[in-house]
């Protein structure tokens, strides 16, 4: 089951049809049937250190994925991994993006989703974003 938290009290959205929505992902996405993954919302400043952290950059981002990586112990893990989304780089690109709040989010959830994947944009081909295009329409996104 996938779990979604709101650690952020700035930006207000519908934390249950997020939810809803991320349920339904395993009918629709192939890649996550049978396995699991979770959903924190932070703030701009905790997403800044995240990035500066993990990537080296010091600035705040819309998404970050962190992929499980099974210990030696826990082979055929059915987690995904971890997705962090900063409500207000959301807030902030949906009204820059003519998106409603709920759509940005269901977009950064599914880019976060196909990293968790395995999908790499900086380095593939243009295969994660022809993927991420097609679930869209899919998902109606």
């Amino acid at each position: 089951m996938n779990q979604v938290i709101n650690l952020q009290r700035k930006i207000k959205f519908d934390l249950d049809a997020v939810r809803e929505f991320t349920a339904s992902l395993p009918e629709k996405i192939d890649e996550t049937v049978g396995r699991s993954f979770s959903i924190a919302f932070i703030n701009d400043a905790r997403m800044k250190q995240l990035n500066s952290t993990f990537r080296g950059k010091d600035w705040t981002t819309d998404v970050l994925s962190f992929p499980f990586e099974a210990q030696p112990f826990e082979p055929g893990s059915k987690n995904l991994g971890d997705i962090v989304i900063s409500a207000e780089q959301a807030q902030k690109q949906a009204t820059e993006n003519g998106l409603s709040l709920e759509g940005e989010i269901k977009q950064l959830i599914l880019h976060g989703v196909l990293h968790l994947c395995g999908y790499d944009h900086e380095t593939d081909s243009g295969e994660m974003n022809a993927r991420e295009l097609e679930l869209r329409d899919k998902l109606g996104i």
